[in-house]
């Protein structure tokens, strides 16, 4: 930082934008910052502390942000900090509006943002307030309710204001509040306190309960909060807490819980935070293992080959192989487990193999060399910070890089030609080029070379120039690890130019950006002279020099294919006559390609290149005359082009050329000013002067009379595209005279004209620019280019003003299309010289303020700053970093800036001219022509979101439009009124805007216009209106708030901003009269929201009651009462009674938004319950979970349930299932004692007037029946469901008023119970379950009383259950349990667990009944093992149940009986029942079954025959419920059972059919599906030789389904724990044996499906070729057959001995499997093996067979690359193997 700057500022920046320093004015800028900042702090500061956040507050951190925008961080440290201190705590005021809470927020991102910037000890922040922040918002208890509104997505004004920021937060938001608070909770993460990790532990290890949600929200408050960033000394208060105690819970966790994805970013981001301070090589295997293939897979195609198709439900693995990444150390661990993993996964990316999962794979092909580099630039070359630095001893060595390198290529090469396309592929070789370019780049050539010369596969040049462009770069500059890189380029380029091909658009589009690219990098200059003239060239540079005297022949020979891409696209060539005259989507992309290429080739040609291109490029121009709507638009392109790189040469041929032909037309043909159709000589000539004056102001003041004089003639054509051109050349010459722009983009400053003796430019191949000396020629306007501007629009601007003023006056007539000939010309004035007007002039209206145009469009702008986003992405080197661009773009990065700068800074005050404006835009918005409308409507949104506060200015005149008073009012101007209110999709909506004012006017006024005359809901454009209108105002509405306070911690921060650091702000603290009086005016404030928000309902509630409203609006207005509920203030009692009424309203819509808000205002009017804290943590310190000694009371327990008032009242009652089951908090909070809590059952005169309101009419009888009668309707039949919503409002009405309402209602719920009627059913199911959730508070003689009624009732409805009420009742029962203490519940479960399974109903109502039981239980969890024992006791004997529906009932609720009995770190053994000892019993069941050795077949009779049936009958019907509960836990519980599941293996594949073929019985059907899943669970170390010897054992077996089956499983369980297999040779060795062993085997299908297994090992590189299989193999080849006997004629016995055969036939299939094992390539051994094996073409079938069907798979997979592939084999075996493959002539 120069000392310079810091004096002139008065500080040291923090870090401020190099950009500024570069452009023509930087000189002043630091004075002109300095005014800014100050001006800013003190306005923002005395904002804050006259409490007055909006608009103070928020107009002024806008400021800021748009200087940080503008400037940088161009702050001292202490504002840097104080400024972050200062928005944290405005950012935590806890009733702060959600979208004013956002815009900060995003500020206060991006003020945290450098990292590097601030250390610990500079600051640090609070998590507590950001913690309830988040869980505020994102877990709000009210939002169900409707008592809170958040955006769906926010585009409130706020963010309007916001919008020109947010191009500087680099990623872009998806606007929802969660990814805001999440990015801040990241930004914030590494200056938490020291002791924040451990009361983070302390705050969310007690909601660690497996089995409940809190365990998600715990893990993902882990995963987003705990610091890792804390430096080693600290590492004893970071994740040292908890590193072991969440690895192990991770690792020992199987089936894919939805936490478990946060648990795996954490881990990786701790990897990647503190790389070398953590030992992951113990974890490594199991992690990589889980990353990749921990998944229950739930697809049965069992295959081994379709294993590609179960890819799909791999986890996001990219974002963590970058994990694993950042876990390698120096034992090269992790480096072996990804080479592992690409081996085993390379053939995946062949281009034949597509599905779903390849776009995962092709990210984690794109990420994971893009992180390697990330680590490197970070080791390397990032300048060091105060985060934790790599220790020499893990930093990357130059061999871990080449073994990554090598280990990516293969995928990657093989990924250039995915379906998916080419780009991760180029991404991932663009960055793994920097590492290795000599690895990477000559493959990459070899595919690009044959890929140019073919013509019938245009997809492998697309591809391959994509990926060439990626590593340009890198080849371009050669270096010392690929010096011959160079001599590629012109090659390349030679080759690349057919590319330009008028019938390819995307080979010809990619073709532009390939030449585009290497042509930026490399100065076009001839340097072959050098060869004599220097002898200090290496012999690459000799090579390059005598290379480059074919550049010229380059730029002749693109020239003449540009030309003739032209040629073919003129009008004539491509249109019928009758199409438009536009150019197409297409046209105008190949035309911007063009320019942009040809133009890139100029700027980097040397001056001899150049003037032999210039006289070509005029002579084309010159003799052709063209149309000028296509083929014109690209010639004058590729002359534009021309002109600006050589603006004195070019102007010399183009400027006189034209000019003459022009003057020489005028003067032969004196009548041209009327004619309609011009001469196609003149507008081409216009059209090409037009463009060729797109160039330096100076350069064309010489020609100025001539072009004067053009202008005169034609500016009045009659032709509007004659004008129109002619106005095009007054934009351009006023354009290049008015604005500040570059002059040239030359890839090295200064250009490359000096003689080769001084300066060689091929040093300067790919060299990137040196931003300290870009050298940028300016192009500043002179005083005599000014002056030219000012005499141009006197003579031209002037007249056409003042005719306008005479038509406008009357004074004279003028046609329309003279009117719009003026107006086009006073618009390109206006756009060419905007720069140099004054701002217009007019009052100021005060709190307003905009910008207007000064020569750059904001969606411009934004185009730009994309295009210039991409291009730096497709060429950065992320490696060194340092912001090596090359020169062109860090030119355009500098323009940018100023583009920006004049966007922002330039603002004016909004004027009363600009209230004119708008207001005449209003008129147009509603004028009668719809064209008219909507162009007028387009603008008038981009005013409104410029002119930023006019808002508030416009509304009242839109809605004079919707006056139902106002009878002048036509349709089309009601239509356009309604259109200008809904605004467009992405900007503001005038009908929701975020402030109390507007809305109180705008909603009334849009109800109410439904009584307007023009309003008519026949017309359905208008009813579409209206729906979209009331759609909207529901999607982006949030509540909007009524308390406005600024806290006194804000106010001291800000205090201390005035008075800290330079520069100071020039006001001075507002003394104490002033703040208590700010403080007055903050309460004033929150006061007048509150009676708006009162008077707004009142308003509604007014229209409401009008007889005469439409329906229609009558909605409109009850929705927008809806949206009013609100949690910090009650509903006025008028609209309570309003929203009661309703519920028995004759309209479905109506009574559905009462029911919600009478809820809503339930929770309004509840009376807060009194709590106390309780420290059971007092009972336990060490962590252990599940069941303990002091957790045990919390427990069901039948001898001590409360069955009295007094044991009630000594109960101690914990309704959170999770308290308690991992360790309890610091401070639970119960609720205080019985007597302490809100009276209950209230007269009615103790009544609030909004609760005697409910109290009346819900105590009357005529209104409970109507409404029971509403609600026992049919909605839509069939599609019904239990409803929340009535729920919430039974559970309010019981909890605010007790049992007061039971008489009345209790006929009702009797009379519905006894109906089978599926909505009547449902209707009672809702009333109970908010009945019993509502009771929580009675006292024991009303909860007792209240079972007494439920109890039959129940009973009774659940023997009427039918098919399509059982799901609501299990789901009103499960509600009824949630979240209660299972003691306050007994009668419940004791009623349910009376005989669930006894018969009566049938089996259907049975299965109910355990669903039913089941729900309540499931959400119980772990509170009620007495219970699960019982129910187990009673189920074990009725497991032999016959009926299907009641067995796959049973397996399910064994499935949750056993859910307790997990195996995870730090936990107890569960006193709930566990699965080893319920297997143990089983086996002894099942023995009939396991001893005998005949087939099972299903014949058991589906009916409960008399009488007893034999033991092995009742085996299989055990057996069936037992698969069923295996199938049901497969994807349920969180580990998988591996000892107790292996017993029950044998017995399985005993029973699992072989074919897949549906007709099978259902036994056999659930023993496969069982098998499928238990193969794919995860293995630990220890348990694999339990798992091989059982297979072992198996193979064995006589049944040869059963050796068939084992193949099968084992394929899936060896890809599903590849990693786990892997590192344990043993393991390998014995599947090895297992499948050679089975390739023996007497049965024809287990060989062949041993050699597909042992195929499959081989292709994922579990198995490798080596020497001893393939002798073990030819050796069984040569097994000698018996000569054939001759055989009597008819005899058909055969009698070779079939062992032999066997023997040989396993030799065949074992090198046919190592032939089929690589699908895609010729590996050295394959040759000779497929010569071993046509030797066996002749030999007894099933040899025979299976040579012919190897030989047909290898030519079906190496078809495609034949060519290639041949090259492996010598002559001989070429000859041989055509034989074998071409088919015997048909004639022969």
């Amino acid at each position: 930082m120069d000392q310079a700057q810091s004096d002139t500022l008065g500080f040291v920046p923090q870090k401020d934008i190099v950009y500024n320093k570069l452009l023509p004015y930087a000189d002043r800028l630091d004075e002109e910052s300095n005014d800014i900042l100050s001006k800013i702090k003190s306005n923002l500061c005395r904002a804050v502390q006259l409490r007055e956040i909006w608009p103070g507050v928020l107009f002024w951190t806008r400021k800021l942000s748009t200087y940080m925008r503008l400037y940088g961080r161009k702050f001292s440290k202490e504002d840097h900090v104080l400024f972050i201190k200062l928005l944290y705590e405005l950012v935590t005021i806890p009733k702060l509006e959600i979208s004013m809470m956002q815009g900060l927020a995003r500020l206060l991102i991006n003020l945290l943002k450098k990292r590097e910037l601030l250390s610990r000890e500079d600051l640090e922040l609070r998590w507590r307030p950001l913690y309830e922040l988040h869980d505020r918002i994102l877990f709000s208890k009210t939002e169900h309710l409707g008592l809170n509104w958040f955006p769906k997505y926010a585009s409130v004004l706020y963010l309007v204001i916001l919008k020109s920021h947010e191009i500087s937060l680099c990623f872009v938001f998806c606007s929802s509040v969660e990814s805001v608070l999440k990015t801040l909770v990241k930004s914030c993460r590494p200056y938490f306190a020291e002791s924040a990790t451990q009361e983070m532990l302390d705050e969310w290890r007690p909601l660690l309960c497996p089995f409940d949600v809190t365990m998600q929200r715990a893990i993902s408050y882990f995963e987003l909060f705990l610091p890792t960033t804390l430096p080693p000394e600290l590492h004893d208060k970071g994740f040292k807490l908890w590193f072991d105690e969440l690895i192990t819970l991770w690792l020992s966790v199987q089936n894919l819980p939805s936490w478990e994805l946060h648990l795996v970013n954490l881990f990786a981001r701790l990897a990647n935070d503190n790389i070398g301070y953590i030992d992951w090589d113990p974890h490594i295997s199991k992690v990589c293992f889980l990353f990749y293939f921990q998944h229950p897979l739930r697809s049965l195609k069992r295959l081994f080959f379709s294993f590609v198709a179960h890819a799909h439900v791999w986890p996001d693995i990219y974002d963590l192989t970058h994990g694993v990444y950042f876990m390698g150390g120096p034992s090269k661990q992790a480096q072996a487990q990804l080479s592992g993993l690409f081996n085993s996964i390379t053939s995946f990316f062949h281009p034949s193999n597509h599905g779903r999962w390849l776009m995962k794979l092709m990210k984690l092909l794109q990420r994971l060399p893009a992180s390697v580099v990330r680590r490197l630039h970070r080791e390397r070359y990032r300048k060091p910070t105060w985060l934790t630095p790599i220790p020499e001893s893990h930093k990357l060595t130059e061999e871990d890089i080449t073994c990554f390198v090598k280990s990516m290529m293969q995928p990657v090469l093989l990924a250039m030609f995915s379906k998916t396309g080419s780009l991760d592929a180029a991404q991932a070789l663009q960055n793994l080029a920097l590492m290795r370019p000599e690895l990477v780049i000559p493959p990459v050539l070899e595919k690009t070379y044959p890929a140019l010369e073919t013509l019938t596969e245009p997809h492998q040049l697309t591809a391959t120039l994509s990926c060439m462009i990626g590593v340009a770069r890198s080849l371009v500059s050669g270096g010392q690890r690929f010096p011959e890189g160079p001599t590629h380029m012109l090659p390349l380029l030679m080759r690349a130019l057919p590319g330009v091909d008028p019938n390819d658009f995307s080979k010809c589009m990619i073709t532009f950006q390939f030449i585009a690219t290497f042509v930026t990098l490399v100065p076009l200059v001839d340097c072959s002279s050098a060869l004599h003239e220097r002898t200090d060239l290496t012999e690459v540079e000799r090579e390059m020099c005598s290379a480059s005297a074919e550049f010229e022949d380059f730029v002749l020979q693109f020239m003449d294919r540009c030309f003739a891409l032209i040629d073919s696209s003129t009008l004539e060539q491509t249109r019928e006559e009758t199409e438009t005259e536009k150019m197409t989507h297409l046209e105008s992309l190949v035309e911007l390609g063009l320019s942009s290429t040809f133009s890139t080739i100029l700027t980097q040609c040397s001056l001899d290149i150049f003037k032999v291109a210039l006289e070509k490029v005029f002579n084309f121009a010159t003799t052709n005359i063209f149309e000028t709507r296509v083929a014109g638009r690209m010639v004058a392109d590729m002359c534009r082009a021309a002109s600006k790189c050589h603006p004195t040469e070019s102007l010399k041929a183009f400027v006189p050329h034209c000019c003459n032909i022009i003057n020489q037309i005028f003067s032969s043909m004196n009548l041209l000013l009327n004619e309609e159709e011009l001469d196609k000589e003149l507008l081409w000539n216009l059209q090409l002067l037009s463009e060729v004056t797109r160039v330096d102001g100076d350069k064309v003041l010489p020609y100025r009379s001539d072009l004067v004089q053009i202008l005169q003639l034609t500016l009045h054509l009659k032709c509007k595209q004659g004008y129109i051109l002619a106005c095009n050349l007054l934009h351009h010459i006023l354009r290049s005279s008015a604005l500040i722009y570059p002059t040239e983009y030359c890839s090295m400053p200064g250009g490359f004209h000096q003689p080769i003796s001084d300066y060689l430019p091929i040093k300067d191949w790919g060299r990137p620019g040196d931003l300290w000396n870009l050298d940028i020629r300016w192009h500043v306007p002179s005083v005599e280019e000014t002056s030219f501007v000012f005499y141009l629009l006197d003579l031209i601007l002037q007249p056409e003003l003042q005719r306008l003023q005479r038509f406008a006056q009357g004074e004279q007539d003028m046609g329309r299309d003279d009117v719009l000939q003026s107006l086009t010309i006073i618009q390109h004035c206006l756009l060419g010289a905007g720069s140099l007007m004054p701002p217009l002039k007019g009052e100021p209206i005060p709190e307003l303020d905009l910008m207007h145009f000064k020569g750059s469009h904001k969606h411009e702008f934004d185009s730009r700053w994309k295009s210039f986003n991409l291009v730096k992405k497709s060429m950065e080197n992320r490696l060194h970093g340092r912001k090596q661009h090359i020169r062109a773009l860090l030119i355009d990065r500098v323009m940018l800036q100023h583009e920006l700068r004049r966007l922002t800074v330039e603002g004016c005050q909004y004027r009363s001219i600009h209230q004119e404006l708008m207001k005449d835009l209003l008129r147009l918005s509603t004028s009668t022509y719809s064209q008219v409308r909507s162009r007028a409507q387009n603008v008038l949104y981009t005013a409104l979101g410029t002119y930023n506060f006019c808002c508030r200015d416009l509304i009242p005149h839109v809605l004079e439009f919707l006056n139902p008073e106002n009878s002048t009012v036509t349709q089309q101007q009601f239509k356009g009124a309604l259109y200008c209110l809904l605004g467009n999709h992405s900007g503001v909506c005038l009908a929701n805007l975020h402030d109390w004012d507007c809305i109180a006017v705008t909603w009334p006024a849009i109800v109410r216009s439904g009584l307007s005359s023009a309003m008519s809901l026949e017309k359905p454009s208008i009813v579409r209106l209206f729906d979209d209108l009331a759609d909207k105002i529901h999607r982006q509405y949030e509540t909007i708030g009524v308390d406005f306070s600024i806290p006194g911690e804000c106010c001291a921060v800000a205090k201390q901003l005035m008075i800290t650091g330079n520069p100071v702000p020039k006001e001075p603290v507002p003394p104490e009269e002033e703040a208590a009086e700010g403080l007055k005016r903050q309460e004033l404030k929150n006061l007048e929201s509150v009676e708006k928000y009162k008077r707004l309902i009142g308003d509604l509630l007014d229209f409401l009651n009008n007889r005469n409203m439409p329906w229609k609006f009558e909605h409109i207005a009850i929705g927008f009462l809806s949206l009013l509920l609100r949690d910090d203030h009650q509903l006025p009692p008028s609209s309570v009674m309003f929203f009661v009424k309703s519920l028995n309203h004759d309209s479905l819509y109506v009574r559905k938004v009462a029911i919600s808000a009478v809820a809503g205002i339930m929770k309004q009017i509840k009376r807060p319950h009194k709590k106390v804290p309780v420290s059971p943590s007092e009972l336990c310190n060490a962590i252990v979970a599940g069941d303990r000694l002091d957790n045990k009371w919390l427990q069901y327990n039948g001898s001590s349930l409360p069955r009295t008032q007094q044991e009630w009242d000594g109960c101690v009652f914990v309704e959170k299932t999770h308290w308690g089951y991992y360790c309890w908090p610091r401070k639970l909070m119960m609720y205080a004692p019985m007597e302490e809590q809100p009276k209950q059952n209230l007269t009615r005169e103790e009544m609030t007037e909004r609760e005697q309101i409910i109290y009346d009419h819900f105590s009357d009888p005529v209104f409970i029946n109507q409404f029971i009668e509403f609600l026992s309707l049919e909605d839509r039949k069939g599609k019904d469901k239990f409803s929340p919503r009535r729920f919430c409002l039974f559970k309010g009405l019981f909890r605010n008023f007790g049992d007061v309402f039971l008489p009345v209602l209790r006929p009702h719920m009797e009379r519905l119970v006894a109906d089978s009627h599926e909505s009547k059913q449902r209707c009672v199911a809702e009333i109970m379950s908010g009945l019993i959730r509502g009771c929580k508070h009675w006292s024991y003689l009303k909860v007792e009383s209240l079972w007494e009624l439920l109890c039959p009732l129940l009973r009774t409805a659940l023997s009427n259950i039918t098919i399509e009420t059982y799901a609501d009742w299990g789901t009103c029962i499960a509600t009824a349990c949630e979240s209660r203490d299972p003691r306050k519940l007994y009668w419940l479960f004791e009623m349910l667990m009376e005989s669930p399974v006894n018969g009566e109903g049938g089996s259907f109502v049975d299965a109910c009944r355990l669903y039913v039981l089941q729900g309540g239980l499931a959400q119980q969890e772990w509170r009620v093992p007495e219970l699960l024992h019982r129910l187990l006791q009673y189920l074990e004997p009725k497991l032999t149940q016959v009926y299907k529906n009641v067995r796959e009932r049973i397996g399910s609720v064994l499935t949750y009986i056993f859910m307790i009995d997990v195996n995870l770190p730090y936990t107890q053994p569960t006193t709930s029942p566990r699965i080893s000892d319920f297997t143990e019993r089983i086996l002894l069941q099942l023995k009939p079954l396991t001893e005998g050795d005949e087939e099972i077949q299903n014949h058991v009779v589906e009916e409960n025959e008399v009488g007893e049936q034999d033991e092995r009958t009742q085996a299989i019907k055990l057996l069936k419920t037992v698969l069923k509960w295996l199938i049901a836990s497969a994807g349920r519980s969180f580990s998988t059972a591996v000892p107790e599941q292996l017993r029950l293996l044998p017995l399985l594949f005993k029973i699992a059919p072989v074919e897949n073929d549906d007709s099978y019985d259902e036994l056999k059907r659930d023993a496969k599906t069982c098998l499928s899943l238990m193969s794919q669970g995860l293995l630990y170390t220890e348990q694999i030789p339990m798992v091989l010897s059982a297979l072992q054992e198996i193979s064995g077996s006589s049944s040869w389904h059963a050796r068939y089956t084992v193949l099968t499983y084992l394929q899936i369980m060896v890809f599903y724990n590849l990693f786990t297999y892997m590192s344990d040779q043993k393991a390998v060795n014995g599947v090895r044996a297992l499948v050679v062993r089975l390739l023996e085997d007497e049965q024809l299908e287990v060989r062949e499906m041993a050699a597909t297994t042992l195929s499959g090992f081989l292709q994922c590189n579990f198995l490798s070729m080596d020497t001893p299989m393939q002798t073990h193999f030819e050796a069984l080849c040569k097994t000698c057959l018996p000569k054939k006997r001759t055989r009597e004629l008819g005899s058909t016995v055969d009698t070779i001995p079939s062992a032999d055969l066997v023997r040989r036939h396993a030799g065949v299939l074992g090198l046919s499997a190592c032939i089929l094992s690589s699908p895609y390539d010729v590996p050295t051994w394959m040759p000779q093996l497929l010569m071993d094996l046509s030797a066996h073409l002749n030999d007894t079938q099933p040899i025979e067979m299976t040579v012919k069907k190897t030989l047909s798979n290898f030519r079906r997979t190496h078809h495609d690359n034949w060519q290639q592939h041949k090259q492996h084999f010598t002559d001989d075996q070429l000859l041989v193997l055509t034989d074998l493959l071409v088919s015997p002539c048909y004639y022969a």
